[in-house]
């Protein structure tokens, strides 16, 4: 089974969901660390409609400056163009595999979809 992971390697939930894909028998895995290859606008609009989630519910607040910026209260298009220009904005992480795509917060969602 080919699976996606969208990672931050500083993040706790995203290195214990990576470790529960890499210790997975059968899984192809793909690593994209999306601060250094970033989230098109398309892939956003993709990945939050199959996981099932809003654009404001993705939203990463902590650590950033999204709800100084007002971002949380944002249209989706809006709050969308901001996390396509700074993907710090998108909390993590978002995992995709033939069976689905799911926000993996906790760790243990990404069970679902292997």
């Amino acid at each position: 089974m080919k699976a996606t992971i969208w990672h931050n390697p500083n993040c706790g939930t995203s290195r214990k969901t990576l470790a529960i894909l890499e210790e997975t028998p059968g899984v192809d895995l793909t690593v994209i660390e999306y601060l250094k290859t970033p989230y098109t606008r398309d892939k956003l609009v993709q990945l939050f409609r199959d996981a099932g989630v809003t654009p404001a519910q993705a939203i990463r607040k902590m650590g950033t400056d999204a709800e100084e910026r007002g971002l949380p209260e944002m249209a989706d298009d809006a709050i969308l163009d901001a996390m396509a220009a700074n993907p710090a904005y998108v909390n993590r992480p978002f995992v995709e595999t033939d069976k689905g795509v799911r926000f993996c917060r906790p760790q243990d969602v990404v069970r679902e979809i292997l």
